[in-house]
């Protein structure tokens, strides 16, 4: 989530200025989603209540479900600006009291720090990052993606997959990468110590009966997955993420993929910069956000 040095605005109506940041955000790959009154989101649609939908399923899937409205909380949050600016999330955007953010969707986690003693204890411990302030505290933005858990310590929340934190501005300093301190207190591993180097069997995912009726549908896929990386001018990391998200979500499930695809992708993104470790970090957290 490094800081933009050169925005391009799309221009809204007046009237709907969350909107425009929601804009602004989406096209940065930084899925952001509408709150209302009490910094909440909005409730889900009838369609959707009691989770009648399957909830993309179970929540553990981001972006739009069947149902068009702004349902199921952070698992709204899109990036596709054709959902943001729909006549189904019209009446949200303006009713909308913030705009939010999925952490997890931008490849990063935010250490909510919600107090003066917090504040101080991630001075005192954590490495320096980007940072913005809050109404009574600050965020610390780090590269990478982490399981989401309140009240780690007093005042502190982490908020990274399937969570949201509020947009509060691009904040001051430059993202550093998640550090082992941030991980130790949810008592998740390091992926430097347990995550492999190389793609292996382990990261294919589902194993299950393949749906595609011929290996061009897959192909194609893995091509425009590997453009899409290619192509990317910024927020790279959260690209690489976003695309092995869209990746598994199709071809995840059935077993179809194979070492050499997963291989493909990879070659992809560390021709973009990234490091086999940040590429096996990436793919891992997909996985676990699609619960495969």
């Amino acid at each position: 989530m490094q800081q933009p040095t050169a925005i391009r605005r799309v221009p809204r109506p007046a009237s709907l200025p969350l909107l425009d940041t929601a804009l602004m955000l989406a096209a940065h790959s930084i899925p952001p989603l509408p709150l209302r009154a009490g910094k909440v989101p909005f409730g889900n649609c009838p369609d959707c209540a009691g989770n009648a939908c399957g909830g993309r399923p179970n929540m553990k899937t981001p972006g739009p479900c069947r149902c068009a409205g702004v349902c199921h909380a952070w698992a709204a949050a899109t990036t596709d600006t054709r959902v943001l600016t729909s006549p189904a999330w019209a009446t949200a955007w303006r009713r909308a009291a913030a705009v939010a953010y999925h952490p997890g969707g931008a490849g990063v986690t935010v250490v909510d720090l919600d107090d003066a003693a917090a504040v101080d204890w991630a001075h005192a411990t954590l490495p320096a990052t980007l940072t913005v302030p809050t109404t009574r505290g600050e965020h610390w933005i780090y590269q990478g993606v982490m399981r989401s858990v309140n009240a780690v310590r007093p005042g502190i929340d982490i908020k990274s997959l399937m969570a949201y934190a509020r947009w509060l501005g691009p904040g001051i300093g430059v993202t550093a990468p998640l550090p082992d301190v941030v991980r130790a207190l949810v008592k998740e591993p390091s992926p430097a110590r347990s995550a492999p180097q190389t793609p292996t069997a382990s990261l294919r995912g589902g194993q299950g009966v393949c749906r595609h009726r011929t290996p061009a549908y897959l192909d194609r896929g893995i091509a425009m997955a590997e453009q899409r990386i290619t192509a990317a001018s910024s927020a790279v990391h959260a690209t690489v993420y976003r695309t092995f998200l869209a990746v598994l979500s199709t071809h995840g499930r059935c077993g179809c993929l194979t070492d050499a695809h997963i291989g493909r992708l990879f070659t992809a993104a560390q021709g973009k910069g990234e490091s086999a470790r940040h590429c096996t970090d990436a793919w891992t957290n997909a996985l676990t956000t699609l619960g495969l």
